[in-house]
């Protein structure tokens, strides 16, 4: 079925794909959300250092930190990401909903929710979207 011709969410068929996965396979899933939740949590918590005061003769060590200061708050800002697309897979795992693509409601594959247990969407809606996560 295209993207965006599946059922919408008022009429009962929404939830299919969790109403499909057995207790075991939303407890993994549940899990490995969590596990990563976690692991991005305590990886914000971690500082990112300022640059420190340059003197003479050290430009490049300055250019070379101010790099790596970039380098961490991309990675942070990317990581920040991650923990709202997790904390929306936990939602809708809650919801009944997890596991059905939020564009055209149908199933995500449990190959793509294996890789990734917090996708929001099937491959070809995500592809459609313009980049596959």
């Amino acid at each position: 079925m295209p993207c965006g011709a599946g059922a919408p969410p008022g009429d009962g068929r929404y939830g299919v794909a969790s109403d499909a996965m057995d207790d075991q396979t939303l407890g993994i899933r549940r899990t490995a959300l969590i596990e990563e939740r976690d692991r991005l949590l305590a990886e914000l918590r971690e500082d990112v250092e300022a640059p420190g005061q340059m003197t003479y003769g050290s430009q490049a060590a300055a250019a070379s930190h101010v790099f790596e200061q970039q380098r961490d708050l991309a990675l942070r800002d990317r990581s920040e990401r991650a923990l709202a697309d997790i904390d929306a897979a936990l939602a809708r795992l809650e919801a009944g909903t997890y596991g059905a693509c939020t564009s055209c409601h149908q199933p995500i594959a449990a190959e793509r929710l294996d890789a990734l247990p917090w996708a929001a969407h099937c491959i070809d809606c995500q592809r459609t979207l313009g980049r596959a996560r």
